[in-house]
């Protein structure tokens, strides 16, 4: 075969012209290719190859492996096997990863929905008298107020005498009256004191090695200290056989709670209640609660009261008799006895604290002893329509029980004439972070209707109330705050309570966390039966609509509940 080559330059002089010369558009003029033309054979027919080639010289451009020279490895045993290897791989890795990303899925922990509260959180509780009046007819009383537990008090002088036949018998007799319900069954004990006739007093008597449960001092000639009697005038101490021993409650002699013979002593009366079925328990005199033998006078404080009388209990400080260092420890104590025989049931006090702190744990970084205490004089100053700012109030009242302590609110304290509405306040204080305690004969639950307390269960038991946050809001005289938790589906609770005798705006200006429109929820009962002749500047919202703080007006007396979608 005969080949002519033709080397046909592109330069041909016509690009000098268009390029021009000593601008950086020269250097394109540099790129030369040779083109070659090679006539095959047939060339007649106009076959020809083109080989483009670098004229200066370059190395010639990469341009892969051919379809002849990629098919000599087609079928190459080495190449075939390593395909498949790479193929096998390449899907087992595809669908492990599939069944590793589906275990991850249906093994991986739930995300679980917060737990109820405990029950005796739940509440209300409804609250009897004493445990020997108890009737059948109190769970229907009890199941007004879509109560979770009933109060009954064990009177002080059976205290230490629960296994005795009748007295377990009529315990057995009130549990059982709630077998059929959810309500639990709660005593109100008395445990620092017994009398004359119990068998840790007559221990005491026959062996000298027992009166380490009792405050109990011999070989004196008078009285060791000026203590007297709780709200009398006599002496705390009574003689006994010689001795002197310690006595602040009329009839009753006072014990040491954290004297190990006590310990063990209430301890067992715990277990034997639990064990009975009583779920909770509220001790009477925890400030009274003796715990060492500091035997000094009490101190007359430099301003007294002014209703007091020389020589009367009130005339001095109780510095050296009441609230002990370590009460909360020994309180605590007697809880973990509760707990270990039952997980649901819970210990707590049935009055006032009035000092937290004393309460607290040693070593807890501030926790408390008990569950639920009482504290504070809201529920008073709530009645009494304080000067003192409502909020100011409940906030020092929540803050000194320690945030996030949830309290008992005792509806017995509420005090309002014949004409104010006693329903708002069971709407207000039932929204707090705590338990209404309702006494069965206060006006609390005599002067609402069940329709109230229907309401009050849904609300308590919604998850913006249970597990949202409390939030007060500054608008005096109105007592304003939320109940909210920010989660898809639940709606925060806005909640208006006028303590005054005049119509008030509920325009709040820290409202920045707050929609601009909410829903009327709930009106106190007597909120429509205002006279609006007498109170022509009151807007009467009917439940469902929608409005804005702005346009709220708030009845007087009375409270006003609105729901919306948390920001």
């Amino acid at each position: 075969m005969v080949e002519e080559k033709k080397n046909v330059a592109l330069n041909d002089g016509a690009d000098e012209q268009m390029l021009g010369t000593g601008g950086p558009d020269d250097k394109l003029a540099e790129h030369r290719d040779e083109v070659k033309f090679i006539k095959g054979g047939d060339h007649q027919n106009g076959d020809a190859k083109i080989d483009i080639g670098n004229v200066n010289g370059g190395k010639p451009t990469f341009t892969g492996m051919s379809k002849e020279e990629l098919m000599k490895y087609a079928n190459d045993p080495f190449w075939v096997r390593l395909r498949w290897i790479f193929f096998v791989g390449f899907w087992s890795i595809w669908v492990g990863m599939l069944v590793g990303a589906i275990l991850i899925i249906v093994g991986a922990p739930k995300c679980s929905a917060p737990q109820p509260l405990a029950w005796y959180k739940q509440g209300p509780h409804a609250k009897f008298a004493d445990l020997n009046n108890a009737k059948t007819e109190d769970l229907q009383l009890a199941k007004k107020i879509h109560a979770t537990g009933a109060i009954y008090e064990l009177p002080a002088a059976l205290t230490y005498d629960v296994k005795n036949p009748e007295v377990e018998e009529k315990i057995k007799e009130v549990v059982a009256n709630y077998k059929s319900s959810d309500i639990k069954v709660i005593l109100d004990l008395t445990p620092n004191v017994v009398t004359k006739n119990s068998k840790l007093f007559k221990e005491a008597q026959a062996d000298k090695n027992k009166r380490s449960a009792f405050v109990w001092k011999s070989d004196l000639t008078s009285a060791p200290t000026n203590w007297l009697k709780v709200k009398g005038s006599t002496s705390a101490w009574d003689q006994v056989d010689g001795s002197y021993v310690l006595s602040q409650f009329d009839g009753f002699y006072d014990l040491k709670m954290n004297s190990s013979l006590v310990r063990e002593e209430f301890g067992g009366v715990l277990k034997h209640l639990v064990e009975l079925g009583v779920q909770g328990i509220r001790l009477n005199n925890t400030k009274y609660f003796v715990l060492y033998e500091n035997l000094e006078d009490e101190n007359i404080p430099s301003s007294n009261n002014l209703n007091a009388v020389f020589g009367e209990y009130d005339f001095v400080l109780h510095d050296k008799t009441t609230f002990h260092t370590g009460l909360g420890d020994v309180l605590y104590d007697y809880l973990s006895v509760v707990k270990n025989v039952s997980a649901d049931a819970f210990l707590t006090v049935s009055r006032d604290v009035e000092q937290p702190e004393k309460y607290q744990l040693s070593q807890s970084g501030g926790a408390l002893g008990i569950d639920v205490p009482l504290y504070g004089g809201f529920v008073e100053a709530l009645s009494k329509n304080s000067p003192q700012s409502l909020r100011e109030t409940l906030n020092t009242t929540l803050s000194q029980a320690g945030n996030g302590t949830w309290l008992q609110w005792d509806f017995g304290k509420v005090y309002l004439s014949s004409n104010q509405d006693h329903s708002s306040m069971a709407y207000v204080l039932s929204l707090l972070p705590g338990v209404p305690v309702v006494p069965v004969d206060s006006d609390e639950y005599l002067n609402v209707t069940e329709v109230t307390y229907n309401h009050i269960e849904h609300l308590r038991k919604s998850a913006s109330y249970m597990h949202g946050e409390f939030k007060l809001y500054k608008k005096d005289p109105l007592l304003v705050y939320s109940r909210q938790r920010i989660k898809s589906g639940n709606p925060g609770y806005f909640v208006i309570f006028n303590p005054s005798d005049q119509i008030q705006s509920a325009l709040i200006e820290d409202s920045k966390d707050l929609p601009e429109k909410m829903t009327v929820s709930i009106l106190s009962e007597n909120y429509n039966s205002i006279d609006i002749n007498n109170n022509s500047s009151l807007v009467v919202h009917p439940v469902g609509s929608k409005v804005t703080l702005k346009d709220v007006t708030v009845a007087p007396h009375s409270t006003i509940i609105l729901t919306y979608v948390p920001v």
